[in-house]
């Protein structure tokens, strides 16, 4: 159904109200399927309009997927945000990012980065800079300060951490085999919808040793 009053926006509004209406379109038709006309309808705009912002649907369908990653951005934070202890704080990160990326709709946008990854490669590499490269980062980046390691070394257990404690669970939603997380995360520093226990054995046994290993060399 198109959204009333795209006709009224103008400029940067315009823009993301577009966005917003092409990330629906590609969720519920898929990328090949998708088309300009489609858009503009659900924008409630025009063909001319919707042009004017973006000159393809492959241009189109990069901006959507740097919305996405705005507003995905703005619901993970940095591990710092959900605890001052740091077993803790890493762990509710790694139980935020999981529920993040197995909530309905994400999970529906990474099946269809990949599902359009042949035809728009630069497709799957933003999506993937998006969701993993930057949480990556801040986890590294909060291990690297917190226990004086290079930034190797932090990578390394960064993407070892998220390999055992998300990426399973992730794999099994994106499968079917496991079903999806249905209610849209909060905007707080909270973690819901997701077995922490596990991910807490995990963050500890590796950050209990790593900590271990900081006091001796003190």
């Amino acid at each position: 159904m198109a959204r009333e009053g795209g006709s009224q926006l103008r400029g940067a509004e315009l823009r993301k109200h577009i966005l917003l209406a092409a990330k629906n379109v590609f969720l519920e038709t898929g990328f090949e399927r998708a088309s300009m006309d489609a858009v503009a309808a659900s924008a409630g705009t025009s063909k001319r309009s919707l042009y004017a912002h973006f000159e393809s649907k492959d241009k189109l369908f990069l901006a959507v997927l740097d919305l996405v990653r705005e507003l995905y951005l703005g619901k993970l934070r940095t591990p710092d945000a959900y605890a001052g202890e740091p077993i803790e704080a890493v762990a509710l990160f790694c139980g935020r990012f999981q529920q993040l990326l197995t909530w309905e709709p994400q999970a529906r946008t990474c099946r269809l980065c990949i599902s359009a990854a042949e035809r728009l490669p630069d497709s799957a590499k933003a999506y993937y800079d998006a969701m993993f490269d930057v949480m990556y980062a801040r986890l590294a980046g909060y291990l690297a300060a917190l226990y004086k390691m290079d930034t190797t070394e932090a990578a390394a257990l960064a993407e070892d951490l998220v390999g055992r404690t998300v990426l399973p669970r992730v794999f099994r939603v994106l499968l079917k085999a496991e079903p999806a997380i249905e209610e849209m995360p909060g905007a707080e520093a909270t973690v819901e919808n997701v077995e922490l226990e596990p991910i807490r054995r995990i963050v500890s046994a590796a950050l209990g040793q790593r900590a271990g290993k900081s006091s001796a060399s003190t």
